[in-house]
């Protein structure tokens, strides 16, 4: 795989597992923030107010990942990190996966858990659509008129994409950029003098 891109989930998608009478309900959630799977955390506690656990994992960006896994008062280790497993083993990111336990009287032992939770996470992810995505990095050059058609001459080649662009006492244009080219991008308009980069 490119390293501009990444895997991750076209849409939602759930994922169950039964054992002994207790039930584990998987959705898992593409996201692409800590602030956004807070917001979904908040929201699978509302729907699911009654459930035991709402245990969960997540993985962010590129390596370094950002991630977290949660067991939720489940015997530690039996929860979060089979979950957080099955998204290494996808080889996802921008992906949350929660797991909530309706608990059916009968415990399951440390074994068992860790099967159920593995499970049904991997259940969710099957149950979804995988594909592949391309890391954009935005950056906004700042520039002279003179500098117009020099500016243009290297988007064009590049073909990257203006998010924005205006023309006030100095030329500015936002730029969406492929991750894999962005080093030479940089580069290229670092050359130029007088025109500024700034990453967004």
């Amino acid at each position: 795989m490119e390293k501009d891109e990444y895997r991750t989930l076209q849409d939602v998608s759930q994922g169950l597992y039964k054992e002994k009478g207790s039930k584990f309900i998987a959705i898992a959630i593409p996201v692409g923030s800590v602030e956004e799977v807070k917001l979904q955390m908040e929201q699978l506690r509302k729907k699911y107010h009654d459930a035991r656990h709402h245990c969960y994992a997540y993985r962010l960006g590129d390596e370094p990942y950002e991630f977290r896994y949660n067991d939720d008062g489940e015997p530690s280790g039996t929860a979060g990190k089979p979950i957080f497993g099955q998204i290494q083993s996808f080889e996802l990111t921008n992906i949350l996966i929660v797991v909530i336990r309706y608990f059916g009287g009968v415990k399951l032992g440390t074994g068992g858990l860790i099967q159920a939770y593995r499970t049904a996470a991997r259940d969710a992810i099957e149950n979804g659509i995988i594909i592949s995505k391309t890391w954009k990095i935005s950056m906004e050059i700042r520039f002279n008129y003179t500098q117009m058609n020099d500016v243009m001459r290297v988007i064009k080649d590049a073909g990257l994409r203006i998010i924005r662009q205006d023309s006030k006492e100095k030329c500015c244009i936002l730029l969406e950029i492929n991750k894999g080219i962005f080093e030479a991008i940089e580069m290229k308009f670092s050359s130029f003098e007088m025109l500024e980069c700034t990453v967004i």
